[in-house]
């Protein structure tokens, strides 16, 4: 295609390989500096998607059901992403509604304020309860039902991609695995698991995981859940 130039030319310039990588550049970030963030003032939508995730704890006969609402940032495009926006928690037990409503309003709170949230998870997990804890299906100990709470919004970053779930490489699962058979074979213990855990019935709780999954195996404490030992 030709183009007539009107008017007169004042200078010129070939660009060389580094100003295109220079100009793409510039471009780039300037697409990265116009991408939505969350921030406290975000315009709410009047549609937010969301999880809910059901908690039922020995220390009440009532579930609490955790729903975390999400924002869909950049949507549509290659940085398209969910943050969570807020979170509510509802049951019919009305014992601790108090703190519950204002733990929901804090945690909401600082969701909408932006950046990293995940120090939320970690912050609620290390809350104990003078009264003691109690293990939850799957034989993890929950130091108190905010831990419990701490570990459903775990679940749903996990699930959103804030999150990643550190997972065993396989070397880890075959170890653990010819570790559990070969405790089941050595105590004839196949039939003896605890009723709310995978694991033997006899096995104590692991420091590193929280999950009564530490057995003794080669005179040394190995947990059958995360790999941990004592002999290293």
């Amino acid at each position: 295609m030709t183009f007539k130039i009107e008017k007169k030319i004042a200078s010129y310039k070939v660009l060389s390989t580094e100003d295109k990588a220079a100009a793409v550049q510039s471009a780039n970030d300037a697409k990265i500096n116009n991408l939505e963030s969350m921030h406290e003032n975000v315009t709410r939508p009047e549609i937010l998607f969301g999880s809910t995730y059901k908690i039922k704890t020995p220390q009440s006969e009532h579930a609490l059901y955790i729903t975390i609402n999400d924002m869909v940032l950049n949507m549509g495009t290659e940085h398209e992403e969910r943050r969570p926006y807020e979170v509510f928690i509802n049951s019919k037990n009305m014992e601790h509604f108090q703190w519950v409503l204002a733990l929901t309003r804090v945690i909401s709170a600082v969701f909408r304020k932006g950046g990293d949230a995940c120090f939320l998870v970690e912050e609620l997990k290390a809350v104990f309860d003078p009264k003691g804890g109690y293990f939850k299906k799957g034989g993890v100990f929950m130091p108190s039902l905010v831990a419990e709470i701490g570990c459903a919004i775990e679940s749903h970053m996990k699930q959103i991609g804030m999150l990643k779930d550190k997972e065993l490489d396989d070397h880890q699962k075959q170890f653990l695995i010819a570790k559990r058979r070969e405790f089941e074979a050595l105590h004839n213990d196949t039939s003896s698991l605890d009723e709310n855990s995978a694991f033997p019935a006899k096995a104590l709780l692991c420091g590193k995981c929280q999950t009564k999954a530490l057995v003794l195996m080669d005179g040394c404490m190995t947990c059958l859940n995360c790999g941990d030992s004592k002999c290293g």
